[in-house]
C-alpha cells in the first residue's frame, strides 16, 4: 500500500429528483494525510465520498488518482477500487456474508485472487483491526462497533492506498470511538491515507491535517485552525467551532495572553494554559512579614489595654 494522491475537481452532481448537493466542488487529498470532510446533515458529504470512491459518476468534473483521471467503465472502476475504498456509515449496508471471515474475504475474492492470497489478506485485515477473535462469529451476533470494524477490515483486505470513512464515529460510545481511532492509527502505520466525514468539529480539529467544509454545494479546504475559526463559515455550514477554539478565544478576550494558534487537544491546552498562568501567579509576591527591631525587647510585657483584647492562645 504505497501512498497516492486523490483529487476531485469542479465536481457537480444532481440526483434524479433534481436535488443538486454539489456544484463546482473541489477537494485534494495529499498522500499520507488526514483529511476531515465537515458539513451539516444533507450538505453533500456522503455524495462527495461516493464520487471519490467511484460509486457515483459526477454530472460534471473529474476525479483523479495521482493525476490519472478515473474512467467510469468496468476496468477503470475495478482499478480504482483497488486504490480507493469507501466504508459507509451504516455497517449493515456492507455486510453480505454469514460470518466475519467470509465477509472480509468478499472483496479479494471478487478480484479473482488465489485462495492462499485471499486467506493472507483476511488474516492481515483482521489483525490490523484487532478482531482476529471475531473471525468465525456470525455477523448478526456482532455489536454495532464490531460490525463497523468488520466493514473497515473488509475494505482493508483490498489493500487500498486511500480509505474513505463516512461518519465512522456515528453510533459509537466513547470507548468505541477510542477503539476506532486506535485502529485508524494502525492503518496509517501501514501507509494508508484516511479521509473521514463528520459533523463533529472537535474531533476533526484534534485529528485532521486539513479540513474540507461542504457548504452551499462547494468545498472550502484548508488548515483546521483557520477554517474552524471562521465564524461566518461555521454559521453558514450550520456547524459550531470546536470547544478548544471557543475556550481559547474567550480567554484571549478576557485578557489572558495566549498564542493565537490553538492547541489541538486537551493535554496541549492544559500545558499551554499552565505555562502562561503559573509564572504570573508565582510572580505575585505575598507581603513580607515585618522584621523585628533588634533594639526592641521581645519579652516586654503587653500593655494592659492590649492584653485584655488579645485572643487567648491554646497551650
Amino acid at each position: 500500500m504505497s501512498h497516492l494522491s486523490l483529487r476531485a475537481g469542479g465536481i457537480s452532481y444532481a440526483y434524479p429528483s433534481g436535488v443538486e448537493p454539489l456544484t463546482d466542488a473541489t477537494i485534494a487529498i495529499p498522500p499520507a494525510s488526514r483529511v476531515a470532510i465537515l458539513g451539516a446533515n444533507g450538505s453533500g458529504k456522503t455524495t462527495l465520498l461516493k464520487i471519490l470512491a467511484g460509486s457515483l459518476r459526477p454530472t460534471r468534473g473529474i476525479v483523479e488518482v495521482d493525476g490519472v483521471p478515473l474512467r467510469h467503465d468496468r476496468r477503470g472502476l475495478r482499478r480504482h477500487r483497488q486504490s480507493v475504498q469507501l466504508v459507509l456509515q451504516d455497517p449493515d449496508d456492507q455486510l453480505f456474508s454469514a460470518d466475519v471471515a467470509h465477509d472480509v474475504a468478499f472483496g479479494p475474492a471478487n478480484l479473482g485472487l488465489e485462495r492462499a492470497e485471499i486467506s493472507e489478506r483476511v488474516a492481515e485485515a483482521l489483525d490490523l483491526l484487532s478482531i482476529e477473535s471475531l473471525s468465525s462469529r456470525p455477523t448478526h451476533e456482532l455489536s454495532y462497533g464490531e460490525r463497523k470494524r468488520v466493514t473497515i477490515a473488509g475494505a482493508m483486505a483490498m489493500r487500498p492506498c486511500v480509505l474513505l470513512l463516512d461518519e465512522p464515529s456515528a453510533g459509537l460510545d466513547p470507548a468505541g470511538i477510542e477503539e476506532m481511532f486506535r485502529a485508524l492509527d494502525r492503518l496509517e502505520e501501514k501507509q494508508t491515507t484516511v479521509v473521514l466525514s463528520t459533523h463533529d468539529t472537535a474531533l476533526a480539529f484534534e485529528w485532521a491535517d486539513s479540513v474540507a467544509v461542504v457548504q452551499g454545494g462547494k468545498v472550502r479546504q484548508g488548515d483546521p485552525d483557520r477554517l474552524l475559526r471562521d465564524g461566518d463559515l461555521m454559521a453558514a455550514a450550520r456547524l459550531r467551532p470546536p470547544w478548544l477554539i471557543d475556550l481559547w478565544d474567550h480567554l484571549r478576550t478576557l485578557g489572558v495572553e495566549l498564542p493565537r494558534s490553538v492547541p489541538r487537544n486537551t493535554g496541549e491546552c492544559a500545558k499551554q494554559i499552565s505555562e502562561t498562568l503559573v509564572p504570573r501567579v508565582t510572580s505575585i509576591q505575598s507581603p513580607s512579614a515585618p522584621e523585628w527591631d533588634s533594639k526592641v525587647d521581645r519579652h516586654a510585657s503587653i500593655p494592659a489595654d492590649l492584653s485584655s483584647s488579645a485572643p487567648a492562645v491554646g497551650r
